[in-house]
């Protein structure tokens, strides 16, 4: 198969481009800025329907491993950030693909819509606009008739030569200063760059149509902590966080937000309901110790 990757650069995007190339596939990639190995610099912001039809002429299929993550703060209201970033450039690929008679597509989307799925009493569409945008993201994949599978995916572990996972840094630098590790209640699902790489690769392979929640391992947030500063090889106790404070950070995170005419993805005020669950995703048979210490390898 002739695939495009749609954000061939960053640490998913590589690895996807690598499962492909390793299975036989040839792999046309696409990312926002030009460097070596990218063969098309696009911004999926402002790429329309004709110029994605004429890049996936002969292809047969897409791989969207782009768009506005949850750590965005934009300016209110911050929908339209994220339906910029995520909905419409899948709009476009989709009718893209339709009209070059690619054949399939995968989309890199978020846990969070499986949640959504799975509990449609915590509305988390309707409180989180980056939420709201992954789940519309979905329906405008499939809306040309396209056989997508969206991969929802939750913490991601790896390493691509020096791409890490954005969040990484910032929590290495916890684990290796003396400030104490603390951890709330709750806990994520978590994979790894290389899973995703199998699970997108082998989806475009059977041309598949199905939401995919991705999960190797599901840790508590103590766990993950307590292996970030092993990994960093600065092995600390992780004290507990209690829960009401986690909550008031965020109401006074909120609030500060509110005061700049900023808006998180994420509403801070209803954040501690999600971040204070064990957002888990089953069946996690796997490991991601591996890719845990290759993320934060010294």
């Amino acid at each position: 198969m002739r695939i495009a990757v749609i954000g061939a650069s960053g640490l998913i995007g590589q690895h996807i481009g690598a499962e492909l190339v390793a299975r036989g596939h040839r792999v046309t990639s696409v990312a926002r800025t030009p460097r070596e190995g990218v063969d098309h610099a696009l911004d999926v912001e402002t790429t329309g329907v004709d110029r994605w039809t004429g890049l996936l002429d002969g292809h047969d299929g897409y791989v969207f491993a782009a768009g506005s993550d949850d750590r965005a703060t934009p300016r209110r209201p911050a929908y339209p950030h994220f339906r910029r970033g995520n909905v419409e450039p899948v709009a476009a690929l989709s009718e893209a693909a339709a009209r070059a008679g690619a054949g399939a597509a995968v989309v890199l989307g978020s846990y969070y819509t499986h949640f959504h799925r799975a509990h449609p009493e915590w509305e988390l569409a309707g409180r989180h606009p980056y939420i709201r945008s992954r789940v519309e993201q979905a329906r405008a994949a499939r809306r040309s008739g396209l056989p997508v599978t969206v991969l929802e995916l939750p913490f991601v572990f790896g390493r691509a030569g020096a791409r890490l996972p954005n969040w990484a840094p910032a929590l290495a630098s916890w684990a290796r200063s003396r400030v104490p590790l603390a951890a709330p209640p709750g806990g994520t699902a978590a994979t790894t760059a290389r899973r995703v790489a199998e699970e997108a690769a082998t989806a475009l392979e059977e041309r598949a149509d199905r939401d995919t929640p991705v999960a190797d391992e599901n840790l508590t947030w103590a766990e993950l902590l307590a292996r970030t500063a092993e990994a960093v090889g600065a092995p600390a106790r992780t004290r507990r966080l209690p829960a009401a404070l986690v909550r008031g950070a965020l109401v006074a995170g909120g609030a500060l937000a509110a005061v700049s005419g900023r808006e998180p993805g994420l509403h801070l005020p209803g954040l501690g309901d999600l971040l204070l669950r064990e957002l888990f995703v089953h069946p996690a048979t796997g490991s991601v110790q591996r890719a845990l210490e290759e993320t934060f390898a010294r």
